[in-house]
């Protein structure tokens, strides 16, 4: 690298060390931040002569990051940022933090994809989904499909794993030359309703779809997942035992066995290095505390609320919202939501916007009661399995809570 590159890699590892030593956080943000105001190549300079994956989508991108590092971890060391610090300025420190490996796979936010890929000409790019986000704040999802639909065109070169179930995906990945289609399933429809390419409507039979104006319909994939395994594009299935909950997993499993085939790594060779990952960032970790077994799902938009019902027990449940600047001020999201799969169930809530979920909750028939703590919430829920599911300042308020857990 350049000699400022080299200085700026140095002051960035350092003030992440830092951070991290001061308790001010795992570094991972600030670390780039200030290496990118010493050299604002660096993250340019620090992709050189690696081979990179990006993962980009609404939902499940560090589940799948995490996963496909594992997976590619087969051919040697992968640089990642895992605690899911996904702008330009987690990649750097990222990088730095790392040193030379000759791969890395990098979580990436959507809608800063297009510059990301500019700046690191990875080998290949995953697209997830895309679905409704943060309200305030969060570009439209036709919006997004078409910036990314320019990325992709801008770089014919790259390898693309797309979701061959998300009509919006598909019309953002079709005329790349280099596409490798997935299919994990798709629960949330609301926000693909409609053709991106000319408008009409999208009709879906089983788990198929079609727009009914014009060619636009869902792709045959090479990955697919079945039972509780994944289908190669070979037609051998592979039993995937995951230490993550639920079925979106598994398509996070899928998604992770593409992306690392695309830099030669055998589905049989990747399969097993899946069942390392227990936990990330926290998400599903699991935690005893005065005899209850407490589980933590993050769900931060209608999406990823439906999957987290999908995931949790029939078991005592507590709901945390916050509208803090990470999370977006505007709540409404809640009434696209459907709460009813709680019903039955001992429902407790909290969290800055409480209230605002206790009228979503009396609207769903969704009986609850209210506390003002996490700790009154455990000591308010019998011996046994909690499990808590918070958008994303609450769901950090609550780790912090239990001690940071990772």
């Amino acid at each position: 690298m350049p000699l400022r590159a080299k200085v700026a890699s140095s002051v960035s590892r350092t003030a992440a060390a830092l951070s991290r030593a001061a308790g001010r956080g795992d570094g991972s943000v600030i670390g780039g931040w200030i290496g990118l105001k010493i050299d604002p190549d660096l993250l340019r300079n620090l992709a050189a002569g690696r081979a990179i994956a990006l993962v980009s989508g609404t939902n499940g991108k560090t589940t799948t990051t995490r996963l496909t590092a594992a997976a590619l971890g087969v051919l040697g060391p992968v640089a990642t940022n895992s605690f899911g610090a996904n702008m330009p300025t987690g990649h750097t420190s990222a990088l730095a933090k790392a040193g030379a490996t000759p791969f890395a796979v990098l979580e990436v936010d959507e809608h800063y994809l297009d510059r990301v890929i500019d700046e690191t000409t990875p080998r290949a790019v995953a697209l997830l989904n895309l679905s409704r986000d943060q309200l305030d704040r969060a570009q439209e999802v036709a919006m997004m499909a078409q910036k990314w639909r320019t990325a992709l065109a801008d770089h014919p070169d790259i390898r693309v794993v797309a979701n061959a179930d998300d009509p919006m995906v598909v019309w953002a990945a079709i005329a790349s030359p280099h596409v490798t289609w997935f299919s994990a399933g798709q629960r949330w429809h609301d926000d693909s309703w409609v053709c991106p390419e000319c408008g009409s409507p999208i009709e879906r039979v089983g788990g198929d779809w079609r727009c009914t104006g014009c060619p636009l319909r869902r792709p045959a994939a090479q990955w697919t997942v079945e039972d509780d395994g994944v289908l190669d594009p070979n037609g051998d299935w592979h039993l995937v035992k995951l230490q993550l909950p639920g079925t979106v997993n598994l398509g996070n499993a899928a998604t992770a066995l593409a992306v690392a085939a695309e830099f030669g790594v055998r589905a049989v060779e990747g399969v097993p290095r899946l069942a390392a990952v227990t936990s990330v960032a926290g998400r599903y970790a699991q935690v005893e505390r005065d005899g209850r077994n407490i589980r933590l799902l993050l769900a931060k938009n209608p999406a990823s609320w439906l999957e987290a019902f999908d995931m949790a027990d029939e078991a005592p449940t507590l709901l945390s919202i916050n509208a803090r600047d990470p999370d977006g001020f505007d709540t409404s999201w809640l009434y696209d939501v459907d709460f009813s799969p709680l019903r039955g169930r001992s429902v407790l809530i909290t969290g800055d916007r409480a209230y605002d979920l206790a009228v979503r909750l009396e609207v769903n028939g969704v009986p609850f009661r209210h506390v003002r703590t996490f700790t009154e919430a455990v000591r308010e829920t019998p011996p046994g399995r909690l499990e808590v599911i918070a958008n994303y300042t609450a769901f950090q308020d609550i780790r912090a809570e239990l001690d940071r857990v990772n």
